[in-house]
């Protein structure tokens, strides 16, 4: 019952939990410490601390974590455990993964109708505009943009476009420049 339990949970929290893996912590928080208690507070603290070191998102490190937990918290064996890190580790991933799979369908159903492509065409400068909108709002007084970072911008926009540069050689430059300039 236990196993069915850490599947409804978790692909609740994957359904659910929108916004990447730390929005998604106080989800796991209220069902695995408050509702079900399948651990205390002091390892969801722990487990939060692990998440973050271990390589990989925090909410797929943080699921696999509460799922051996709350299987060895209740006396089963390390080894039924990982079946329970399996188990809450494939909920979490589920619907995410189901969801992409629904749209890869349609993209690829619809990818030469025209009315598809001009929605796509309307899409691609929003998403560019809702990013550099993202960017701007960080620009408070204490990080103002200033000319230098406009300079980058610019300068970072050619070397992609028209010089084809690999976006990691533009951010070690970026990056040299930057501590030579501040």
């Amino acid at each position: 019952m236990i196993f069915f339990k850490i599947f409804w949970v978790f692909i609740k929290i994957g359904t659910f939990g929108f916004g990447g893996g730390y929005a998604m912590l106080s989800l796991i928080q209220e069902e695995v410490v408050d509702n079900n208690k399948w651990i205390t507070k002091s390892e969801f603290t722990d487990l939060v601390a692990i998440s973050q070191m271990t390589p990989g998102p925090i909410g797929i490190n943080s699921a696999t974590y509460v799922g051996f937990s709350a299987l060895h918290n209740q006396g089963y064996s390390p080894t039924i455990a990982i079946l329970g890190s399996v188990i809450a580790t494939v909920a979490l991933c589920l619907p995410s993964f189901l969801m992409i799979c629904v749209i890869s369908y349609f993209y690829f159903k619809f990818r030469t109708n025209k009315y598809f492509s001009y929605a796509l065409s309307g899409i691609k400068p929003l998403s560019i505009a809702l990013i550099a909108l993202a960017a701007l709002s960080m620009a408070t007084e204490e990080n103002f943009i200033d000319y230098y970072s406009f300079a980058f911008f610019g300068l970072a926009l050619v070397c992609s476009i028209k010089f084809k540069m690999h976006p990691i050689v533009i951010l070690f430059v970026a990056a040299v420049i930057g501590i030579c300039i501040y």
